[in-house]
C-alpha cells in the first residue's frame, strides 16, 4: 500500500478541497494530511474535509493503523510520523514559530516507504516541506507540488520548486490524476522478483543504448554497465512523470531538453544512506577490526581511507567516528592521524556532505552518546563537529572513469556494487585490491560479496562483508589489474599542457621553426610556465625529474607536483619572484628523485611581457653537479671563518623570518578576532530575526487557517439562516421574535401585515409599534411571560373584524437560556364565523 503525505498551510483548505474532490475513493492509497494548526484550538479540518470526499476522514491517534482508501488528519499541537504502517504522534519540541510538521511527516515517509512514498506540497507560506521532499526524492519516491499560480499562498510551492525537488507541478485539482497515472505506470518494487536472464538484460540495454549514449555525451558518465533493472525502473519513473509511454519519444524529449538530462542523471544516482548502517558491522569494526589495524601500524603512520559512493556523507562521517572510538579504546591519549577520501559522482550530494548538516531524524540511528560528542544540535538540524569534519576530504569522482586513490588502509564501498553488472564488479574489486595496502580492510554492503576473488581478499567475519587484503603478486595479476584500471589511468604520467599562445600561420612549416622546436625539445633546459595560482599552463622539455603528478584527481598545481626537497624552497621563491623584476636564482637545491638526491639550480622570472604571458612566472630547472667532499683539508682558520659567516647569515635570515612570521601571526590573530566577533554579532542578530520571522509566519499561518475555518462556519450559518427564513415564510404564520427588552429581533412577512413593521424596525421596542390588534395588554402579557415563563394564549380581534389567536411563549436558546419571547398570530376568522353561524342557527 502506498501512502501519500500532503502538506498545506495558509490557504490550504481550498487546495485540499480541489484535491480530494478529484480523488477517487478506490485508489488503494492512504492519505496523510498535515496542516499548520493553532495548538490551542480544536481542529475542524476532519469535518471540513469529509464534505469533499466519500473516503472516511479520521483525526490521527497514537498507534492507529493506516488503511487504504482513508484520510488521516494531524491533530493540533502534535507531530505526525509513520512507522511500520502505524501512525505515531509526538509532542513538538520546538517553539511555535520553529515547528516544521510537514518536514517531519515527509522524512518519516521516506524512511518507511522508500520508493513507494509520495509527497504533495500545497498552498502555504514559508518553506516547510522542502527538506522533506528532498528526503523523499533521495529514496526514489514521487514529489508533487501545486503550481504557484494556482495557490492562494505560493511560498511553499516556490520553495520546493526552487530547491529542484518537484517531479510534478500542476494545479491542485489536476494532481490526483497525475499521481494515479504515475502509480499505474510505475508499479511497486517487488523485492522477491528474480533477476532478468542475461539475454533479456542484453535486449534491455540495446533498447536503452541511444538514451545512455545521449546521457554520456552530456554528463561524461557511462551507465551502460549498470544493472538493466535499475536503469529501467528509474527511466520508467521519469517517463511516468512526464506522461510519456514510448521510450523513443522520451529519448527524443531528452535530446531537446538539457534540464531533463540533468534530472535523469540525478535519478540514476542511488542516494540511499544513513549513519552506522548495519550496526553489527560497525560494532565489530570499532571493537575488533580497526583496533587490529591500529596496533599493527607505527605511531607516525598516516592512516588513509576511501569511501566510494559516499552520497551525502553519512558513511564517511561514521567511519571517522569509528576510527576515533577505536583509537581511544586501543591507544588512549594518542592523536588520530587520519585522512579519509570520500567520493561520489553527484555534485549535489557532495555539497550536502561538505556542509555536514543532517536532520533531527538521525536520532533514530545515532546513539545519544555519539550525538552529544560528535554533533552540535541546532533548531532544525545536527552539525558535525569540526574535529570529525577536518579528517574528511569530499570530492566528485567516478570510480569507473577516474584514477583511484592508492596506499589505503581502508576502503568502504557499501551498497554501490549491487547496482553494477557482474563484468563491472570484476573490474572494480581488483582495483580496490591494488589501492589497498597489504592487510588493508575492505567494507562492502550487506548484499555484496567478493565473488570468486578469494585470492585477493580473505573474509574477517561471516555475514559482515568485511575483508582483509591479501598480498598477491603475479604477472597474470598485473596484466589483469592494468585491464581493470579506469580509462583515465592509461594516460601518460607526463603530458605537455597545450600553450594558449597561437603561433603565426605557416610558422610551423618552416625549416627554422622546425629546428627551433627540436632544439627547445632536446637541448633547452626543462621549464614550466605558471599562472597566478601556481598552476602549470605550459611545459617545455623533460620535467619528470623535478615534478611528478600527484595521486588522485589530476592536479596541475606545481606545489602538488614538486618532488620532495623542492616544494618548500619553491614556495618561498615564488612569493619573492613576484615582487621583483630581476630573475631569482636558487642554487644547489637537493631534490629526491627515483635515482637518489640530485642537486638542481632553479631560476624564477616573473613575466610582464608580452601581454599573453603577463602576470605569469617561468621556472627553469638545470641539473647541478653534486658537490664532492674534498680530500684535502683546508686551513682550519679559513674553514672556521667561512662557517662562522655562513652561520651568522643564516641566523639573521632565521631571525628576520621569525619576526615577519610573528608580526603576520599577530595581525592575522587580531583580524581573526575582529571577524569572529563581528560574525558572532551578525549571527546572533540573524538568529533573532529568523526566529521572530518564523514565529510571526507561524502565527500568520495559524490565523489564516482559523480564518478559513471561521469563514466556512459563517457560510454554513448564512445558509441555515436562509433555510429558517424560508421555512417561516412558507408556513404563512405571523411570528414576531422579541429580545429580553421586548425589542424586535426578527419577524415574518405575515406579521408585517398585522403589526406595522419594516426592516428598519429591527431593534425597536414593541411599545413603539402600531398594530391593528385590539390588544392593549400585548406588551404587559409579553413581559409577564418573560418573567414567569408562563405561556399566554388569547383570541383577539382586529380593526377590520378579523380574529387571531395570539400565543406568547418564552424564547429558549440551545443552551436552555431564556432570551426573549416569541409571539405567534394565527388567523381564526373563519373558525369564529363558523362558530357564530352555528350559534345563530335556529334549533329544529
Amino acid at each position: 500500500m502506498r501512502m501519500v503525505g500532503i502538506g498545506a498551510s495558509a490557504g490550504g483548505l481550498a487546495s485540499l478541497e480541489d484535491f480530494f474532490r478529484n480523488t477517487p475513493c478506490d485508489t488503494g492509497m492512504a492519505f496523510l494530511v498535515v496542516q499548520h494548526l493553532d495548538p490551542t484550538q480544536k481542529a475542524l479540518l476532519p469535518e471540513l474535509l469529509q464534505r469533499f470526499t466519500e473516503m472516511p476522514v479520521f483525526e490521527a491517534r497514537q498507534n492507529m493503523p493506516v488503511r487504504a482508501d482513508s484520510i488521516y488528519v494531524i491533530p493540533p499541537n502534535r507531530e505526525l510520523r509513520v512507522l511500520d504502517q502505524t501512525l505515531k504522534l509526538q509532542q513538538p519540541t520546538q517553539n511555535r514559530g520553529l515547528r516544521l510538521p510537514i518536514n517531519v511527516l515527509f522524512s518519516s515517509l521516506a524512511s518507511a516507504q522508500n520508493e513507494r512514498a509520495i509527497a504533495v506540497v500545497l498552498s502555504g507560506m514559508g518553506s516547510d516541506g522542502t527538506l522533506g521532499l528532498q528526503a523523499i526524492k533521495a529514496t526514489g519516491g514521487l514529489t508533487v507540488v501545486q503550481s504557484p499560480a494556482s495557490a492562494q499562498f505560493d511560498a511553499m510551492p516556490k520553495s520546493a520548486i526552487t530547491a529542484g525537488c518537484a517531479d510534478i507541478v500542476a494545479p491542485a485539482d489536476e494532481l490526483p490524476a497525475r499521481i494515479l497515472a504515475y502509480v499505474r505506470r510505475v508499479p511497486e518494487p517487488n523485492p522477491n522478483q528474480s533477476p532478468e536472464p542475461d539475454h533479456q538484460a542484453d535486449i534491455s540495454l540495446r533498447r536503452l543504448d541511444p538514451l545512455l549514449s545521449l546521457l554520456q555525451r552530456h554528463t561524461r558518465h557511462d551507465f551502460s554497465l549498470y544493472k538493466p533493472t535499475t536503469l529501467n525502473r528509474r527511466i520508467e519513473r521519469r517517463m511516468a512523470i512526464h506522461g510519456i509511454s514510448d521510450l523513443a519519444d522520451y529519448t527524443h524529449f531528452l535530446a531537446e531538453n538539457n534540464q531533463e538530462v540533468q534530472l535523469l542523471f540525478r535519478e540514476l544516482l542511488i542516494g540511499v544512506t544513513q549513519f552506522f548502517r548495519d550496526p553489527e558491522t560497525w560494532d565489530y569494526l570499532v571493537e575488533t577490526g580497526l583496533p587490529e589495524l591500529l596496533t599493527s601500524q607505527p605511531k607516525e603512520h598516516m592512516l588513509r581511507a576511501w569511501v566510494v559512493g559516499c552520497s551525502t556523507g553519512e558513511e564517511a562521517y561514521s567511519l571517522a567516528i569509528a576510527f576515533t572510538e577505536a583509537l581511544e579504546n586501543t591507544k588512549p591519549g594518542q592523536a588520530l592521524n587520519l585522512q579519509i577520501f570520500a567520493s561520489d559522482i553527484s555534485p549535489e550530494a557532495i555539497a550536502v556532505a561538505r556542509r555536514g548538516q543532517y536532520p533531527l531524524s538521525i536520532e533514530r540511528t545515532v546513539s545519544e552518546t555519539r550525538l552529544a560528542r560528535f554533533f552540535t544540535r541546532h533548531d532544525n538540524y545536527y552539525q558535525i563537529q569540526p574535529s570529525i569534519r577536518d579528517k574528511i576530504l569530499f570530492t566528485t569522482h567516478d570510480v569507473i572513469l577516474d584514477p583511484p586513490f592508492t596506499k589505503l588502509d581502508v576502503i568502504a564501498c557499501r551498497n554501490l556494487l549491487i547496482y553494477f553488472d557482474l563484468s563491472l564488479q570484476r573490474r572494480i574489486l581488483p582495483l580496490f585490491h591494488y589501492s589497498l595496502r597489504p592487510n588493508g580492510l575492505l567494507m562492502l554492503g550487506s548484499s555484496e560479496t567478493i565473488g570468486r576473488l578469494n585470492h585477493l581478499f580473505v573474509p574477517l567475519k561471516p555475514k559482515m562483508r568485511l575483508y582483509r587484503c591479501k598480498p598477491f603478486e603475479s604477472d597474470r595479476h598485473s596484466d589483469f589489474l592494468l585491464k581493470s584500471f579506469p580509462p583515465m589511468s592509461t594516460m601518460p604520467q607526463e603530458q605537455p599542457v597545450q600553450s594558449t599562445r597561437i603561433p603565426p600561420e605557416g610558422a610551423t612549416n618552416t625549416l627554422q621553426s622546425a629546428a627551433d622546436h627540436v632544439l627547445l625539445q632536446f637541448y633547452a633546459p626543462a621549464a614550466v610556465v605558471l599562472n597566478a595560482d601556481a598552476d602549470i599552463v605550459y611545459i617545455s622539455g623533460r620535467t619528470g625529474k623535478y615534478l611528478e603528478p600527484a595521486a588522485g584527481k589530476a592536479n596541475w598545481n606545481i606545489h602538488a607536483m614538486a618532488r620532495e626537497g623542492l616544494r618548500e624552497p619553491l614556495y618561498t621563491a615564488l612569493r619573492q619572484a613576484s615582487d621583483q623584476s630581476e630573475p631569482l636564482e636558487l642554487t644547489g637545491v637537493l631534490v629526491q628523485t627515483g635515482a637518489g638526491a640530485q642537486a638542481v639550480d632553479v631560476t624564477l622570472q616573473a613575466l610582464r611581457e608580452p601581454d599573453a604571458l603577463k602576470g605569469m612566472t617561468m621556472v627553469v630547472f638545470r641539473d647541478a653537479p653534486t658537490p664532492a667532499v674534498s680530500r684535502r683539508r683546508k686551513p682550519a682558520s679559513v674553514t672556521e671563518s667561512d662557517y662562522a659567516l655562513e652561520i651568522q647569515r643564516y641566523q639573521k635570515e632565521i631571525e628576520s623570518l621569525r619576526q615577519q612570521a610573528k608580526q603576520t601571526r599577530e595581525e592575522l590573530q587580531a583580524s581573526n578576532e575582529e571577524l569572529q566577533s563581528t560574525n558572532e554579532e551578525l549571527q546572533s542578530a540573524n538568529e533573532e530575526l529568523t526566529t521572530s520571522k518564523e514565529e510571526m509566519q507561524s502565527m500568520n499561518e495559524e490565523l489564516q487557517t482559523i480564518n478559513t475555518e471561521l469563514q466556512t462556519k459563517l457560510d454554513d450559518l448564512a445558509l441555515a439562516q436562509s433555510d429558517m427564513q424560508n421555512v417561516l415564510n412558507s408556513i404563512e404564520i405571523a411570528v414576531l421574535f422579541l429580545d429580553q427588552d421586548l425589542n424586535v429581533r426578527r419577524y415574518t412577512e405575515r406579521a408585517a401585515t398585522i403589526i406595522n413593521l419594516r426592516e428598519s424596525d429591527i431593534g425597536r421596542p414593541l411599545s413603539d409599534l402600531t398594530t391593528s390588534l385590539r390588544y392593549p395588554k400585548l406588551q404587559e402579557d409579553a413581559r409577564n411571560t418573560l418573567d414567569t415563563l408562563a405561556v399566554s394564549e388569547k383570541q383577539i380581534t382586529t380593526d377590520d373584524e378579523r380574529w387571531f389567536s395570539v400565543r406568547i411563549i418564552p424564547y429558549r436558546r440551545l443552551d436552555n437560556m431564556i432570551d426573549g419571547v416569541v409571539i405567534t398570530l394565527v388567523d381564526i376568522t373563519e373558525t369564529k364565523n363558523l362558530e357564530s353561524s352555528l350559534r345563530n342557527k335556529p334549533e329544529a
